[in-house]
C-alpha cells in the first residue's frame, strides 16, 4: 500500500494572515513608517556601512518555517535602517529628490491591496480609465498641448521611469520614420542617427543600445558654455552633415532641466532646426517638468507644442512615491504601431471594438500595476494649490542657497540656479570642492552630489523633499562652510 500522505490540505497552509492579523500588522507597519519619518532628522543621511555589512546580518538561507511579521518589522530596525541612505531625509540634497508623501504611500498601499493587472482595459477597466483621467488632469495642470490629452490624437501613460519613456519614444520614432519596416525587419544598416546634447541623460544612449541602433548612432551636440543648453546651430549643422553622408536623422532628445546643471534646451528652436527632416522631438523634463504646475515656472517648456513626446516624473518633485513617470505622445498611432501585439489569449470584445485603450501597447512590458491611484491620491488631497506651494517652496529655498553662496567669497556659482537646483564650487579648485562635499557626506549631516561643468568639479544641491525647511538648508550650509575652512 502507498504511504499515507503527510501533506497538509491547501486550506491549512500556514503563513496566510487572518483579516484580524492583517489589520493589526497593517497598523504596526504604518506606525513603523511614521516613527521612521519622525526619527530621520537624527539619522545620518548617507548609509554608514561598508560593502557586505548588511548581507552579513542576514542568514544564508530562507527559514524553513514561517516567522511572525513582527520579526520582519524588528529586522527593519536591526538590518535595514543602518544600511539605508535616507532619500526622505530633510537634508537629502543629492541627485534629484525621490519624492513621497503620506497620501502617495497610502495610494500605493491601496494599489497593492487591490492587486489588479491593468495590461488591457478588459482586465480592469478602472485601472485604465482612472489613469487616462489623471493624465489628462496633469496635462492640463502643466499647460501641455491639447493634442496630448486622451480625447485627442495622442494621450498619456504612466511609465516606470523616464528612461523607459525615452526608449519608448525612440521605438515610436523608428516606427514612424521606417513606415513600419523596423518593426518587421529590424533596423538593419539604415544608418539611423539620434541627437542629444553633451548634457543629455545617459538613458538616451541606453535606449539606442536596446533599440539595436548601437551607441555610435547617438551624436552628441555641444552646449553653450554659460547655460549648458544645446547649441542649436551646431545641431542643425550636424543633421545637415549626417544627411549629406547618407545617414537618417531619427530623434532629438531635448533636455528641459538636465541632470547635471538643470540646463534648459530651447524646445522651439530645436524643433525648428530639425523640422525639414521630420525628426521626432522628445522632451525630457523628468525633474523640471512638474514645476509647470506653477504658471510662473513654465518658460522652460515654451515650444512644447512642437514636441512629439514629453516626459516628467511626479516621483521626483511632485510628492508621488516611486515609480511614477508620466509620458505623453502627440500621435498615439506611432506608439501603438510600434508596440502593439495581440496574442489570442488577450483577445476580447472591448479591444476589438476599438473603443478602449489597452496600455500594454504603450510601453515595452505587458503587465502593469495600478500606478495611477497614488498620483490620483496626491492630486486630490493636495490640490493644485498645494502642489504649487510645494514647488514654490523648493524654488525659494534654492534661491536662498544661491544667496548664501554669493555671500561667501570662498564659493562661487557655476551656473545660474535652475528652479530648485544650485550648482556651485569652492574657488580653491577641484580638490577642495570634492573634499568639502565628501566631508559633509561622510559626517551624515547632509548628502550632496557632484558633477563636472566645463571640465571643473562642482557641487549640486537639489531641494525638493516634502520635509525640507529653511533650517535644514542653513544647517547644511554651515557644515559646508566648516568643511571649506578645513581645506584652507
Amino acid at each position: 500500500m502507498p504511504e499515507e500522505s503527510t501533506d497538509q490540505p491547501s486550506d491549512a497552509i500556514t503563513g496566510h494572515m487572518s483579516p484580524e492579523e492583517f489589520r493589526r500588522q497593517g497598523h504596526a507597519a504604518i506606525d513603523w513608517i511614521a516613527d521612521y519619518w519622525a526619527s530621520l532628522d537624527d539619522l545620518p543621511v548617507r548609509a554608514q556601512v561598508a560593502p557586505g555589512d548588511v548581507r552579513h546580518l542576514l542568514p544564508a538561507s530562507a527559514p524553513e518555517d514561517g516567522e511572525p511579521f513582527d520579526a520582519v518589522l524588528a529586522d527593519l530596525d536591526r538590518v535595514v535602517v543602518p544600511g539605508l541612505t535616507h532619500w526622505q531625509h530633510p537634508r537629502f540634497f543629492a541627485y534629484f529628490p525621490a519624492n513621497s508623501s503620506p497620501a502617495a504611500i497610502l495610494g500605493d498601499l491601496l494599489s497593492s491591496g487591490i492587486g489588479a493587472q491593468g495590461m488591457i482595459w478588459a482586465t480592469s477597466p478602472a485601472v485604465t480609465e482612472v489613469e487616462q483621467v489623471v493624465l489628462d488632469w496633469l496635462a492640463e495642470a502643466l499647460g501641455l498641448p491639447e493634442a496630448f490629452r486622451s480625447d485627442g490624437p495622442g494621450g498619456g501613460v504612466i511609465q516606470d521611469t523616464a528612461s523607459t519613456a525615452t526608449f519608448t519614444a525612440l521605438l515610436s520614432a523608428l516606427h514612424r520614420a521606417s513606415g513600419g519596416e523596423a518593426r518587421r525587419h529590424g533596423v538593419g544598416g539604415a544608418g539611423w542617427r539620434v541627437y542629444g546634447s553633451t548634457q543629455a541623460h545617459s538613458s538616451l544612449v541606453k535606449a539606442a543600445i536596446m533599440a539595436g541602433l548601437g551607441e555610435d548612432a547617438v551624436r552628441t551636440v555641444a552646449v553653450d558654455p554659460a547655460t549648458q543648453a544645446m547649441d542649436v546651430d551646431t545641431l542643425h549643422d550636424a543633421v545637415v552633415e549626417d544627411v549629406g553622408a547618407g545617414l537618417r536623422p531619427l530623434l532629438v532628445h531635448v533636455a528641459a532641466g538636465s541632470t547635471s546643471t538643470g540646463a534648459m534646451d530651447d524646445i522651439a528652436a530645436v524643433a525648428e532646426a530639425v523640422r525639414p527632416w521630420g525628426v521626432w522631438v522628445h522632451v525630457d523634463a523628468a525633474w523640471a517638468g512638474v514645476a509647470a504646475v506653477c504658471p510662473e515656472h513654465r518658460e522652460h517648456l515654451a515650444g512644447v507644442e512642437a514636441a512629439d513626446s514629453f516626459v516628467t516624473n511626479p516621483h521626483k518633485w511632485l510628492l508621488t512615491t516611486f515609480d511614477c513617470s508620466t509620458f505623453w505622445v502627440r500621435d498615439r498611432a506611432a506608439l501603438t504601431g510600434a508596440l502593439s501585439i495581440l496574442p489570442e489569449y488577450l483577445r476580447n470584445a472591448a479591444t476589438e471594438s476599438g473603443e478602449v485603450v489597452d496600455y500594454r501597447d504603450w510601453h515595452p512590458q505587458l503587465g502593469r500595476r495600478f500606478r495611477a491611484i497614488k498620483l490620483w491620491a496626491v492630486l486630490r488631497t493636495y490640490g493644485l494649490n498645494g502642489l504649487r506651494a510645494h514647488i514654490r517652496s523648493g524654488v525659494d529655498l534654492a534661491d536662498h542657497v544661491a544667496g548664501l553662496v554669493a555671500a561667501d567669497e570662498r564659493f562661487e556659482l557655476v551656473t545660474e540656479p535652475a528652479l530648485s537646483l544650485v550648482v556651485f564650487r569652492l574657488r580653491a579648485g577641484d580638490e577642495a570642492t570634492m573634499a568639502a562635499m565628501e566631508a559633509v557626506n561622510a559626517s551624515g549631516e547632509a548628502y550632496l552630489s557632484h558633477t563636472t561643468v566645463e571640465g571643473r568639479a562642482a557641487i549640486r544641491l537639489a531641494v525638493g523633499s516634502w520635509r525640507t525647511t529653511r533650517a535644514d538648508v542653513e544647517r547644511t550650509w554651515r557644515a559646508l562652510q566648516e568643511a571649506a575652512a578645513a581645506q584652507a
